[in-house]
């Protein structure tokens, strides 16, 4: 008979994985690259945004628009600038200064409006020194993107200040709405730069970049391999002296 030896034997493990530790494990796993799928179509999603956004298309007039137009369609309306009732989009930052967005209600013939945005200013020496937007209020037409009001991570009720124009953060359209008592449409027009009377409208695919995305994603990839690789480790359990 072959007799043990304790030399031959030294150092050798058994592979040996517990049963809450392997639950666990595949539980983190399908977490993890659930995550980083989902990041890898989040990027998708943003190229092809991206290149939509990019995409010279022809403007189409504000009547002809389909219900459910892609974001950033391009549009081209008529009408006269609300010249008394504007807000100022609180939050909004530009090249890393802070700052408001200046929405104003252009007023269609038919008696319905349009927010448009008519681009980005910073705040004065303090938040009360708001800026100059005064505009015309002569019929006019305007060249711009159809977008959607941003929506903060959360969301806290606040009272809009007396007096006009309204520094407000994150509104919804119908608060919007009904401070001025007229009815808006749900989409903000991002007027193009090459329009008068705005401010800067450096307009991009607005979110995350798709890189940034990517990066996501590999890190949420590495996050299961790093916990099949612990278990692996955990699993092996050094083999126990036999006689």
């Amino acid at each position: 008979m072959r007799e043990y030896s304790p030399v031959l034997n030294r150092g050798r493990s058994r592979f040996a994985p517990q049963p809450v530790a392997t639950v666990a494990t595949v539980a983190a796993v399908v977490l993890f690259a659930a995550l980083g799928e989902w990041q890898l179509g989040r990027a998708t999603e943003k190229r092809a945004l991206a290149a939509e956004f990019a995409r010279a298309a022809p403007a189409l007039e504000w009547r002809q628009l389909p219900g459910e137009s892609p974001r950033f369609q391009r549009v081209s309306v008529r009408g006269r600038y609300d010249t008394d009732r504007q807000f100022l989009l609180d939050n909004m930052s530009h090249a890393g200064r802070p700052g408001m967005q200046v929405l104003t209600p252009l007023l269609l013939a038919d008696g319905s409006a349009v927010l448009v945005n008519r681009g980005w200013l910073p705040f004065g020496a303090t938040r009360e020194d708001l800026p100059e937007v005064q505009v015309g209020g002569e019929l006019r037409a305007i060249t711009g993107r159809i977008d959607e009001l941003p929506r903060p991570p959360i969301e806290l009720a606040a009272e809009p200040p007396a007096g006009w124009p309204k520094l407000v953060q994150y509104p919804r359209m119908e608060e919007l709405s009904g401070l001025l008592d007229r009815d808006l449409d749900p989409r903000v027009i991002l007027l193009d730069p090459a329009e008068p009377e705005g401010f800067v409208r450096a307009w991009t695919a607005l979110g995350t970049p798709p890189a940034r995305h990517l990066a996501y994603a590999v890190q949420w990839f590495a996050f299961a391999a790093l916990a099949v690789a612990i278990w692996l480790v955990l699993s092996l359990r050094p083999t126990g002296d036999a006689t």
